[in-house]
């Protein structure tokens, strides 16, 4: 991990999520009866349950407003939710104020354009790798995995390593941690 990367993650304290395209793979199902389903990738779960686990916050950051990110915050114990944000901008604003947290405190991961605003503003900001171009150009680092399908995971554990945390969860799990 290069050092200026890493400079920036040991500041961080909480991490803010998009979803469709980032906790997922962008699509979204509908059945017959109109009912959303999302795709969800367990290994990106577990790395919110074990950022969380040390201590760095995890909140979500949507346009869209749906039952299905309800139950999967629930799901992950994310308390903070914030569907339907026209400006997640402003509301990101106010998830500083809320935590006390200055924009050098927090990552946020994006995919699409509605996320630049948040994303020139924080500590350390990120695209999945299959975001859109324009997303690219502004970020510090874009992810290897897609959205949905590795990526969140691939920045839980940048995160975890550069604050330490690895070599416990290395003997919590009982593995040696890459080098």
């Amino acid at each position: 991990m290069k050092k200026k990367i890493r400079e920036k993650l040991k500041k961080i304290k909480m991490l803010i999520l998009d979803v469709d395209g980032v906790m997922t793979d962008g699509r979204i199902i509908m059945d017959s009866d109109g009912r959303e389903l999302k795709n969800f990738c367990v290994r990106d779960g577990h790395g919110l349950v074990m950022l969380q686990r040390h201590g760095i916050r995890v909140a979500i950051l949507t346009g869209r407003t749906s039952l299905v990110v309800d139950h999967r915050a629930r799901d992950l114990k994310i308390s903070e939710v914030y569907q339907g944000a026209l400006d997640k901008k402003e509301v990101f604003t106010r998830i500083l104020e809320k935590n006390s947290l200055t924009p050098e405190q927090i990552a946020y991961v994006g995919d699409d354009i509605v996320d630049i605003p948040v994303l020139k503003m924080v500590g350390f900001s990120t695209a999945v790798a299959d975001a859109v171009d324009e997303v690219k150009k502004h970020v510090d680092y874009v992810a290897v995995c897609r959205g949905g399908q590795g990526a969140v995971r691939e920045i839980c554990e940048m995160l975890l390593d550069a604050q330490g945390f690895w070599p416990k969860i290395a003997r919590r799990y009982d593995f040696a941690p890459l080098e």
